[in-house]
C-alpha cells in the first residue's frame, strides 16, 4: 500500500511524526501536500574525504522508519549556483547516510548520488533529462537502491550498494545550497511503500 507521507502536513503519518533536523525559515506544505522548503545559504551534508571539512547544516524533515521500504518523490529545484539540489536521503547515524539529489551540476540539472560511510562519495550519473525527475530510494536489509525517472514509470538504476545500518532510520528529504546563497525546493508526491521485493535493483 502506498502512503502520502506529507498528507495533512505535519498533523500526521502512517509511519511516525515527521520532524525537522535544521529546520528552515521557511517552508510550507500547499493544498495538494506539496512541500515547499527555502534551503539556507551553504546548507548541505557533506564529510569531504579530504578532511578538510564536515557540512551537516541542510534542512531534513524526515520520519523515523522499521524495516524494508520504498520511497518516492518528484523533486524540482530552483537552481542558481553550482550544487543547489533537492534530495531523498536516508540516515543511519551522523557518519553513516545516503542521498540521491536533483542537483544543479556545469550548468546541467543532474542527478547526483552521495553515500556516507566516516566520509563522503560523490557520484554524477548524468542529466536529469527533465525539470522535475522523480527520486527512488529502496531498502532490503543492508542493501540500498537509488533509482530515478522521468515518468515515474520506466526507472534507471543509479546506485546499488550497502550500508551497515540498524533496522531503524530516518528517511525524508533535504533541501541543500551548499556554496550558494539558498534556493527554492518543491517536493511532490512522496510516496512511502513497504518493500517486499528482494533484487531492489529492478524498481517496480
Amino acid at each position: 500500500m502506498l502512503v502520502n507521507l506529507f498528507e495533512n502536513g505535519l498533523k500526521q503519518t502512517a509511519i511516525s511524526d515527521l520532524k525537522w533536523m535544521n529546520e528552515p525559515q521557511t517552508w510550507a506544505f500547499d493544498d495538494s501536500n506539496a512541500l515547499r522548503v527555502s534551503a539556507p545559504a551553504m546548507g548541505d551534508f557533506f564529510i569531504n574525504p579530504s578532511g578538510e571539512e564536515v557540512k551537516s547544516s541542510a534542512p531534513f524533515l524526515y520520519a523515523t522508519v522499521q524495516g524494508d521500504f520504498v520511497m518516492t518523490a518528484r523533486v524540482s529545484v530552483e537552481m542558481k549556483e553550482q550544487y543547489d539540489s533537492g534530495c531523498l536521503m536516508v540516515m543511519a547515524d551522523d557518519q553513516n547516510w545516503a542521498k540521491l539529489c536533483n542537483e544543479f551540476f556545469a550548468a546541467k540539472r543532474s542527478i547526483i548520488s552521495v553515500v556516507t560511510k566516516g566520509d563522503s562519495d560523490d557520484c554524477i550519473s548524468g542529466e536529469a533529462g527533465t525539470l522535475k525527475p522523480y527520486l527512488r530510494v529502496a531498502r532490503a536489509g543492508n542493501c540500498f537502491a537509488f533509482h530515478y525517472s522521468v515518468d515515474a514509470e520506466n526507472w534507471n538504476l543509479v546506485r546499488y550498494f550497502g550500508m551497515s545500518c540498524p533496522g531503524e532510520l530516518k528517511v525524508g528529504v533535504v533541501a541543500q545550497s551548499p556554496i550558494g546563497n539558498g534556493c527554492e525546493v518543491l517536493f511532490e508526491e512522496l510516496t512511502f511503500s513497504r518493500q517486499e521485493q528482494k533484487d531492489i535493483r529492478i524498481a517496480e
